[in-house]
């Protein structure tokens, strides 16, 4: 399996000639490549993590792609087929195993509703929590994509996450918010809490790949 980071919060999963799209939002890239797509999840509803036109870009490449996310997304995204997740459920499409965990976005400010979020582990290996610090219980991680810059993180907040999640490999995500310097800072740190428990960070930039 290869992951490529996107813009943001957007990655792409490939494995056996088919793609796994993940929150292709309003901060990312148009989206031309979406041939082969057996699935598209999104987190949850705020547009930096999807967008009616990514999604129709997919969509017009792979007609039977399926759309997973949360009760709040599907609502928000009212003219697509969503596949309604929440946690504990775990879905087989094409190559890809996704198990979903969580429920709720982290708190931006009083004054701004929470609203609903899951965290997706794809084939047992690749975990992202979406906008929240949800760990995945009893799961061993091996890649992880760590929030690096939003409205609702503290750094710190950040480093612990890492720590409890304990990844043996670790890149940033949800970075267009942040100033090159303000990456370098978010970098330097996620490195730091991923090598206490023995991981690897890889400061992957937009268009980088894992091979998982």
């Amino acid at each position: 399996m290869k992951l490529t980071k996107l813009e943001h919060a957007a990655l792409v999963l490939e494995d056996s000639g088919r793609k796994l799209f993940v929150d292709p939002g309003s901060f990312t890239t148009a989206i031309t490549d979406g041939a082969q797509a057996d699935a598209i999840v999104v987190t949850h509803e705020h547009p930096d993590h999807w967008t009616p036109e990514q999604l129709e870009r997919i969509r017009s490449k792979s007609p039977d792609v399926r759309i997973f996310g949360p009760q709040g997304f599907a609502t928000a995204a009212a003219g697509f087929d969503v596949e309604v997740v929440a946690a504990g459920d775990t879905i087989e499409v094409g190559p890809f195993r996704l198990e979903f965990f969580g429920s709720k976005h982290n708190v931006i400010h009083s004054s701004i509703p929470v609203v609903d979020n899951v965290g997706v582990l794809i084939n047992g290996s690749v975990y992202y929590g979406g906008d929240s610090y949800t760990v995945p219980e009893g799961v061993e991680v091996d890649v992880m994509a760590v929030p690096a810059g939003a409205p609702w993180l503290k750094i710190g907040d950040v480093m612990d996450y890492v720590l409890t999640v304990k990844p043996r490999r670790s890149f940033p995500t949800h970075e267009m918010v942040l100033a090159k310097a303000g990456k370098e800072m978010a970098n330097t740190r996620i490195t730091w809490a991923t090598k206490q428990n023995g991981g690897t960070f890889f400061p992957l930039a937009p268009g980088d790949t894992l091979d998982i």
